[in-house]
């Protein structure tokens, strides 16, 4: 378990479809389960600097559909997967002001006193979108350094065709890429455990797996006596 001071900083990363929100409602219970006071945190609605100014003006400039995408009902996203030079350069300043209130976030969230901070996403999910050259890999490990690190970031896998079948928003190209962008932080990040895809049972069982390698039942019981009662805080 971290020490009383600080709480267990978690972050969930992956492609869209990869079931982060799945599994981050199911570890969640499983922590209530066990008195463990839980603060989640989405990256896009809670740390974002701007978020619907930056949604606004990528729409107006690139096009594409809004909304998110279901199985039979596609839609036609243009954000993310528009990687030229001059929009990398353009999102560069706020990658920095997202890292920044980043700690602010995590800081603040910490006050509460939670035994444990999920993040559903993280910085990983920004600086994935850096071309990797001498540049890109220069900016991820600056980004790094000054973003909180968690006590363990999961990576979950998913393979391209069957997470763009279960949320396609995205062209099957980009999604290939998106992931190998992913595996290619892992060498920045020791941090990140990469979650094999399987059954949604089997994919809880790794995370709990995982999280129990780091935190054994006695750091946790330990932590809950000073926190009783089983509390969900959302911000």
């Amino acid at each position: 378990m971290a020490s009383d001071s600080r709480p267990i900083l978690i972050s969930f990363s992956g492609i869209d479809g990869s079931g982060k929100s799945t599994q981050i409602e199911r570890l969640q219970s499983r922590l209530l389960q066990r008195q463990l006071r839980v603060v989640r945190l989405a990256f896009w609605d809670n740390v974002v600097v701007l978020p619907r100014f930056r949604s606004k003006i990528t729409h107006r400039v690139l096009g594409g559909e809004q909304g998110i995408g279901e199985p039979g009902k596609p839609i036609r996203r243009n954000d993310k997967n528009a990687r030229g030079w001059y929009l990398i350069l353009a999102r560069s300043p706020f990658f920095l002001l997202d890292v920044l209130s980043l700690r602010r976030v995590v800081r603040q969230a910490a006050r509460g006193n939670p035994d444990v901070i999920i993040f559903d996403r993280y910085i990983y999910d920004q600086i994935a979108h850096i071309p990797d050259n001498l540049a890109g890999r220069l900016a991820r490990r600056w980004l790094l350094r000054l973003a909180p690190t968690p006590d363990i970031a999961y990576l979950l896998d998913a393979d391209p065709e069957i997470a763009t079948a279960r949320k396609p928003e995205y062209p099957i190209e980009f999604v290939r890429k998106y992931r190998d962008d992913y595996f290619g932080l892992c060498a920045l990040a020791d941090e990140i455990v990469i979650i094999a895809p399987g059954s949604i049972e089997t994919v809880e069982a790794q995370i709990l797996s995982e999280f129990e390698k780091h935190f054994s039942p006695s750091q946790i019981n330990s932590s809950s006596l000073s926190n009783p009662r089983p509390q969900r805080v959302s911000a």
